[in-house]
């Protein structure tokens, strides 16, 4: 593909799991270790990662991973077996498809949903007339 110095590419997947096992949505360290691998399985660059337990009967987990690309997210809540993603990615090198599929995989949910927005921008669009 080639390269593009004029456009700045943006791919942003995101969407819900239903019917995701309780035992994997209430394991923080897990969650941890399957966001990680989905965020380099898109071929981002893992920059930080934060996770942690909501307390109480009704509390998920929760796990950010920034990237030096952008960000995923997977937010889990155990008593509905449902959890929430967020993979977006900049960069052409990136494949934010190959994380959703990773947390598919690992998962194991028994439905979900998904959505893509392309969020790239063209360079010329972002030379705007100065603010009077």
């Amino acid at each position: 593909m080639e390269r593009r110095e004029d456009v700045i590419v943006g791919k942003h997947v995101y969407g819900s799991l239903y019917g995701v096992p309780r035992e994997k949505a209430t394991d923080e360290e897990y969650l941890r270790g399957v966001v990680v691998r989905a965020a380099e399985s898109a071929g981002a660059t893992v920059h930080a990662v934060n996770s942690w337990t909501i307390p109480g009967e009704k509390g998920g987990v929760s796990v950010i991973v920034l990237v030096l690309e952008s960000h995923l997210a997977l937010h889990t809540w155990p008593e509905y077996d449902y959890a929430t993603f967020d993979i977006y990615t900049c960069g052409e090198h990136t494949d934010p498809w190959k994380a959703f599929e990773l947390l598919l995989s690992e998962l194991k949910p028994r439905k979900y949903t998904v959505h893509y927005v392309d969020r790239s921008q063209e360079k010329t669009v972002l030379e705007a007339q100065p603010r009077r």
